[in-house]
């Protein structure tokens, strides 16, 4: 696990139990840093239980305990890769570990006497999802129209984890259960999964989009020349408009299914209804002499 990227972290802070203890009975009630020689705190992180100690991929920030004047905490200490050790005063902190956007936060406290360092030890409870999509005829999926969308549940509400992430990379997040969406294109193919994500392991899934890239050309035969100044719109089964287009010969991606494309050239309107299969890309051809549509100009507006 330690050759996963670093991604910023977006820890909220949070109260536990204090991890380090002191023989002062009154430092509880000051909740602060005393007086005193600095100590050396090791600080070390794993991913879970019986994992091993992260060497890298980790967000280490440190807070004093008593808010300022804005109600913010003030930040003494933050590093950057594994295992850590700072120097701190004798006190209470909040110790915050981030591993992308998976994160801990404890309440420790630094004892006065002097000795060997504090160790300070998380377990995060994290794991990474290595996300990718193939088509439905085994062809991996241009990386350029892919993008990644996960989620996570929260009582009766869904909340947006990650957004635009591109194939391969590795998210790194809290052990559970996520929604993950994949939008293939700008249009309508998108696939739904439900992954489940493990304490100390990457989940490398492999989501099948069946969508298939499609050109559509007005010609006046077949095999011809596209026409110039030709405007384009794609119509959905239910007559919904998907997308419009100027361009003499438009590609794009369409999900599986029927459609209807409607070309419009000096004045006229030609149709074709066709099917979109996930077997790889597909032509489109209209033609002057055959896909005349019934409907004249003026109505189509």
């Amino acid at each position: 696990m330690a050759g996963l990227l670093l991604a910023a972290p977006t820890a909220t802070l949070a109260q536990s139990t204090p991890s380090v203890h002191s023989d002062d009975p009154f430092s509880l009630m000051r909740g602060t840093q005393q007086p005193g020689e600095k100590r050396p705190v090791k600080l070390e992180a794993r991913l879970a239980e019986d994992g091993n100690v992260m060497r890298d991929g980790l967000f280490w920030r440190v807070f004093t305990t008593i808010p300022d004047t804005n109600g913010r905490l003030r930040l003494v200490a933050s590093a950057e890769g594994g295992t850590k050790t700072i120097e701190l005063s004798p006190g209470d902190y909040f110790i915050n570990c981030a591993f992308g956007r998976a994160s801990a936060t404890r309440k420790v406290r630094i004892a006065h006497e002097a000795g060997e360092a504090e160790q300070i030890s998380f377990v995060l409870n994290a794991g990474g999802l290595m996300l990718n999509a193939r088509l439905g005829d085994g062809k991996p999926a241009s990386a350029s129209e892919l993008r990644f969308s996960v989620y996570e549940d929260h009582d009766d509400r869904r909340e947006l984890v990650a957004e635009d992430i591109a194939p391969g990379s590795i998210l790194r997040l809290r052990a559970g259960t996520y929604d993950v969406v994949s939008s293939y294109g700008t249009l309508n193919a998108e696939t739904h999964a439900r992954l489940k994500v493990k304490a100390g392991e990457i989940t490398d899934a492999k989501l099948k989009i069946n969508a298939a890239e499609v050109t559509l050309k007005l010609a006046g035969e077949t095999g011809g020349e596209a026409l110039a100044d030709t405007a384009w719109t794609v119509l959905g089964a239910s007559g919904d408009v998907l997308t419009e287009s100027s361009s003499a010969m438009p590609t794009m991606i369409l999900a599986e299914g029927s459609y209807t494309a409607v070309a419009r050239n000096q004045d006229n309107l030609f149709e074709k209804t066709f099917t979109v299969s996930s077997a790889g890309t597909e032509d489109v051809e209209l033609l002057l002499s055959e896909n005349k549509a019934n409907t004249d100009a003026d109505g189509f507006d």
